[in-house]
């Protein structure tokens, strides 16, 4: 079959502070010890495309891995299928097999409203105290968060190169929303922060001819 790229969109709602790191080089005295990745044209807190593929993929490895693979190339065949191996071992040999799943950055996209429910700022200064077991002697820090309710555009690619595989591979990418909402992204998710949901998800063929009804009924739309 031709090729058909299918767009799925929607929002990425923050339930508590999001933390992805940016840059901390440089930090005056008194400033944020780890401040959150920005938008350098807005200075508004970005969530990278990388973070949502990565945490994804290691979040489906661990679900659908029969054992501990030792590379991502090793991963179950669903997962190699859409997020690509350098060597895909196998039937494939020593070929790479490309991903099937593009990630974009998501922006915020809710910032006046923000401000309108009376927030002080799109992020907000986390204090977080580690106590040395051995000296007893505190190491206060200043994490910053994107703050909850905040709200980020969601969209990312699929590729449909086989239209028998694409129900499973469709089953694949629901199982990685549904895990990265009953776990979380960014750091510091054993103290709550990362706790995200999928909202208003949506399919659209935006090259080719495939129909994208059947993926909007298994997204709810």
């Amino acid at each position: 079959m031709m090729l058909s790229k299918i767009k799925i969109s929607g929002t990425i709602e923050l339930e508590s502070g999001l933390h992805i790191g940016g840059s901390d080089a440089f930090a005056a005295i008194g400033a944020i010890d780890s401040p959150v990745i920005k938008d350098p044209l807005t200075n508004l807190p970005i969530i990278p495309g990388s973070s949502l593929k990565g945490k994804m993929r290691s979040l489906l490895a661990k679900a659908y891995n029969e054992t501990i693979a030792q590379t991502p190339n090793d991963d179950d065949e669903r997962i190699t299928r859409l997020f690509g191996a350098s060597d895909g071992g196998g039937e494939n040999g020593d070929q790479p097999v490309p991903a099937r799943l593009i990630f974009r950055d998501s922006f915020l996209n809710n910032a006046q409203e923000l401000l309108d429910k009376g927030a002080e700022g799109y992020t907000e200064a986390k204090f977080e105290n580690t106590i040395d077991r051995t000296t007893a002697i505190a190491n206060p820090r200043q994490i910053e968060r994107a703050i909850r309710g905040s709200e980020f555009n969601f969209e990312l690619i699929y590729d449909l190169t086989d239209e028998q595989e694409i129900d499973e591979d469709m089953q694949t990418l629901l199982d990685g929303f549904k895990l990265l909402e009953l776990d979380y992204l960014g750091g510091s998710g054993s103290r709550g922060y990362g706790k995200i949901k999928f909202i208003n998800l949506h399919a659209e063929t935006v090259f080719g001819d495939y129909d994208a009804g059947g993926i909007n009924e298994e997204l709810g739309a």
